[in-house]
């Protein structure tokens, strides 16, 4: 069906209705949309048009994806280049495509665009030194090429880049067949009745016929429009907003045609307390009413109308009238899009009261300055507050296990993966474990912060030292496992870093637990906010882009999670390892007795763990022996499910199933067991599908086993033990915060050596640099004792 017919039969439709009701179709207000939805994950079912619906904002972010009606408005910042020549196609094409994915979705789109007397502008301006050219070949004197921008006019301008623009938009959204729709309005379509009818009649029309309006002010023939703030609007006995730019038409269009959000895009990341240039500005990520005297307010934009008060006021009068409202950044990447999925991005307009829970940002500058108090406390002050968490473990485990048997309880229910389950639970001897921990931690922790490292006499009453300092604030996201909770609590106390932690929701009653037992631990040293745990609906890609307040993330959980951390977070560094892919070589000189024990150990103690074995490589010859079948009814008896590699494959008729990867970490009860020829192709092997976690070789011969220690390049590589060995406590650290594959820093179990970084300290007397190039003084560089 064409489009013309399609318009016909909506106005047929139209007068049908008229006669039957005796009103227009439009006046009644109806904006459903019979010809698209939206699934139920996607969108709010209510009737749209129904006038008596609770005009209430959405309350969290969150909720956003449920908008089906939007309103984008485009500031002339945004779609203008930064030289005030024409439009940033770029920018203006990836704002077109996020409204075109949203229009599919079955969302109800309408645009407000500036622009057009920035695109007139250029377009005359070419026009303009075109024919100058004559003028200044017969007056060589004649300047008027260098003000040619600046001498048209502006509403000149607004006639030509009105259909130029029109003409581009119509282009770009063709590409995905999205049909739009021009819609210029002027002062008087606001102030009179009967025009201002006809306007939301219109636009009900095209939302109707899936057509995507596109409004701008007719500035070719009326100045900038203004209703004043006390106007009542005709027709309603209600004031109006004072529609002076672009925010205030967009606000107005949003509330008339009851959208659910109103994304107004500008050139700032938000609305900040004052100019965001200076000091102590501080961005607001959700506004609410109450919040109008915490902001101050600059210089409006070079190239718009509306300064940052515009948005502020007209996103609180369409707040007030039911409709959420997001200020963003439009030249940030995804913004629409990124918006609707519930990302902290921009500042969120509601009016429903803010939760009362510490927001993040406040959370990760209190851990700032709670990690400075740290540093001021004395080694005995910092051991004794982790010494105070090791006795809370052990006094308070009754709470700390009722709280567990909840989270259990609903993990079970839930379906909660079994290796997972097994990281959730805690028990009487692993709270015990824990504290004895702590205490190492504790015990070792005098001479972390400040510890002197080197010592350099540069010149004569010039001395240099280079100590110990925390990196500042972590962020450690973990899943599953509370206990890491108290581990590295500890360990940020003992190195004077400040601490956020983010929990995965199964483990929610013990970290909660576990983290008023360390409030209460740091409350003894006066130092509480500098640890806190981060129990809001944040999402973790918000948490990854506060690099103004993280230095440094650490993640502790699956192989997916950590893999996302790393993906995600383009500016914090993150300290861990995606995978434990741990093997455990047999070589062909390996004791029996010591292979079967060893074996057994690094896969069945707790095959849920990062430093369990994955692949266990077995020299050919064994195949021949008896040790291999020995190994195998091992396995088997502990339950073990085995996988053969190609080459085992290759020697066994009736062998285990092929495994479908050799670069797999099961955690659970599974192995793979493959066989090399010799020390060589087991390095090799490793090098190629290890993870550089932990590999163990089993071997009599010494030089064997130093080849092997020597060649393989993994964190941790052992002789003859367990790949269980590989953590934190049973290296003497007291705990760990997460197992490193990283080549720089830090690598392996990272206790607290790894949270800690260095400064130089500088003194002398009145020494100049010019001094030592004049002569005066001379260099020494003479290494002192550090004791």
């Amino acid at each position: 069906m064409t489009f013309t017919k399609i318009t016909s039969l909506c106005l047929k439709v139209s007068a049908l209705k008229k006669c039957i009701t005796g009103r227009p179709l439009c006046l009644q207000r109806d904006f459903s949309v019979k010809s698209r939805h939206l699934s139920s994950s996607n969108v709010d079912k209510r009737a749209l048009g129904n006038t008596d619906r609770k005009q209430r904002t959405f309350s969290d972010r969150s909720q956003l994806k449920f908008a089906r009606r939007l309103v984008v408005k485009l500031g002339s910042a945004v779609i203008t280049r930064e030289d005030g020549n024409g439009l940033a196609l770029g920018r203006l094409a990836s704002i077109i495509e996020q409204v075109a994915e949203c229009h599919h979705e079955g969302r109800e789109c309408i645009m407000v665009t500036s622009g057009a007397v920035a695109f007139g502008r250029q377009k005359l301006t070419q026009e303009l030194l075109m024919s100058m050219s004559m003028r200044e070949t017969l007056s060589p004197s004649d300047h008027t090429r260098e003000d040619a921008g600046s001498i048209l006019d502006p509403r000149a301008a607004a006639a030509v880049g009105q259909s130029e623009l029109m003409s581009m938009y119509d282009a770009m959204f063709s590409q995905y067949n999205v049909k739009i729709a021009q819609v210029l309005v002027t002062k008087p379509d606001f102030y009179n009745e009967e025009t201002r009818k006809n306007l939301f009649c219109t636009l009900s029309e095209l939302i109707s016929l899936n057509i995507v309006p596109i409004v701008n002010t007719n500035d070719a023939v009326s100045p900038p429009m203004y209703i004043h703030d006390d106007t009542v609007v005709p027709g309603t006995g209600k004031k109006g907003i004072g529609i002076k730019d672009n925010d205030s038409l967009s606000a107005l269009l949003a509330a008339e045609i009851q959208s659910d959000l109103l994304i107004m895009m500008s050139d700032v990341d938000g609305i900040y307390n004052k100019p965001p240039w200076e000091d102590g500005a501080r961005m607001m990520h959700t506004y609410t009413s109450k919040d109008k005297d915490q902001v101050q307010f600059g210089q409006k934009s070079k190239v718009g109308t509306g300064g940052m008060d515009s948005k502020v006021n007209a996103a609180t009068w369409a707040m007030a009238r039911g409709v959420s409202v997001v200020i963003c950044n439009g030249m940030q990447e995804k913004a629409i899009k990124t918006i609707i999925s519930g990302r902290k991005v921009g500042t969120f307009f509601t009016d429903t009261p803010v939760s009362s829970t510490t927001s993040v940002d406040v959370m990760a500058e209190n851990a700032r300055s709670g990690s400075r108090v740290l540093q001021q406390l004395s080694p005995a002050e910092r051991a004794s507050a982790i010494h105070s968490l090791a006795d809370l473990l052990v006094e308070k485990k009754d709470l700390i296990l009722e709280a567990n048997s909840k989270d259990l309880e609903e993990a079970t229910k839930g379906g909660l993966a079994k290796p997972l389950l097994d990281r959730l639970a805690l028990s009487p001897g692993k709270l015990k474990t824990l504290s004895i921990g702590l205490k190492q931690i504790a015990d070792s922790s005098y001479e972390n912060v400040g510890r002197l490292l080197r010592k350099t006499k540069l010149a004569d009453n010039l001395i240099l030292r280079q100590v110990t300092v925390p990196i500042g604030v972590l962020l450690v996201i973990f899943e599953s496992r509370p206990d890491s909770l108290p581990q590295v609590a500890a360990l940020a106390m003992a190195s004077a870093n400040g601490l956020l932690l983010k929990g995965g929701k199964e483990a929610a009653h013990s970290n909660k637990t576990l983290m008023d037992l360390v409030k209460e631990a740091l409350q003894s040293v006066g130092a509480q906010d500098a640890i806190s745990l981060v129990s809001t609906r944040e999402e973790i890609s918000d948490l990854l882009a506060m690099e103004k307040h993280i230095d440094l993330i650490i993640p502790r959980g699956s192989s997916d999670l950590v893999r996302s951390i790393q993906k995600q977070s383009q500016h914090i560094p993150v300290l861990g390892h995606a995978e434990g892919i741990c093997h455990v070589y047999l070589d062909k000189d390996a004791d029996p007795s010591k292979a079967v024990k060893v074996i057994r150990d690094s896969k069945c103690d707790y095959p849920a763990a990062c430093n369990a074995m994955e692949t266990l490589l077995i020299h050919e010859d064994h195949l021949s022996g008896s040790l291999f079948t020995d190994i195998c009814s091992m396995l088997k008896n502990e339950g073990v499910k085995i996988h053969a590699g190609p080459k085992l494959s290759g020697h066994l008729t009736f062998g285990p199933p092929p495994a479908r990867s050799m670069k797999h970490e099961y955690s659970a009860l599974e192995c793979c067991i493959e066989v090399v020829s010799d020390i060589n192709e087991a390095v090799d092997h490793i090098h190629k599908f290890g993870s550089s976690h932990t590999d163990v070789i089993i071997t009599e011969n010494d030089n064997t086993a130093k080849t092997f220690l020597n060649s393989v390049d993994s964190a941790c590589v052992f002789h003859n033990v367990s790949s269980r060995f590989a953590d934190g406590f049973r290296f003497g650290l007291g705990a760990e915060v997460g197992i490193s594959t990283a080549r720089i820093h830090a690598r392996g179990p990272v206790g607290v050596e790894g949270l800690l970084t260095t400064k130089w300290v500088l003194e002398g007397t009145d020494h100049t640099a010019a001094e030592f190039n004049e002569g005066k003084r001379q260099w020494v560089h003479e290494k002192l004792p550090i004791n």
